[in-house]
């Protein structure tokens, strides 16, 4: 499946996420899915996104490794299911959204939290939300940069 259909798919399951059990394992899927389109604009994305894509990748993965990973029936990891991104920027841009509601749902649910672990879970959470998305801003500005210099826009076929 393309980019920015996961994402889209991930961003309805946030938004109808209900208790905090499925918002945290909406957010852990939407870390994960940034994890996996970093690596892929890492590998095959325009040269000068790379370094700030292997970033992504780093960052995401931050963000997965202090949320309790949840118990996920095969086929249900959406990053798993990325076949092919698609245009670079509209992957992206959708992606800074992504990213965005996922922090803003950890804040719903840090100041929620009545215990100290699922706050600080959070608290690392959303910092890794927040600089995942400063990657795919930067990203944006390379792309744009670019095609101001005539370099057109980007499809990434892997």
């Amino acid at each position: 499946m393309d980019a920015v259909r996961l994402i889209l798919t991930s961003r309805r399951a946030l938004a109808g996420s209900e208790g905090v059990p499925e918002t945290l394992t909406e957010v852990w899927q939407a870390q994960a899915l940034a994890q996996a389109i970093g690596s892929r604009l890492a590998v095959t994305g325009p040269p000068e996104l790379r370094g700030e894509a292997l970033g992504l990748t780093e960052l995401a993965g931050r963000g997965c490794g202090v949320l309790d990973e949840p118990r996920l029936a095969d086929g249900e990891l959406r990053a798993a299911q990325l076949t092919e991104l698609g245009d670079a920027r509209q992957a992206l841009l959708c992606l800074g959204n992504l990213l965005g509601e996922a922090g803003i749902a950890l804040v719903g649910i840090a100041s929620a939290a009545r215990e100290e672990t699922t706050y600080w879970q959070c608290m690392e959470s959303i910092d890794a939300a927040d600089e995942s998305r400063d990657r795919v801003l930067e990203m944006l500005r390379k792309l744009a940069a670019r095609e101001a210099a005539g370099g057109g826009a980007e499809r990434v076929a892997g």
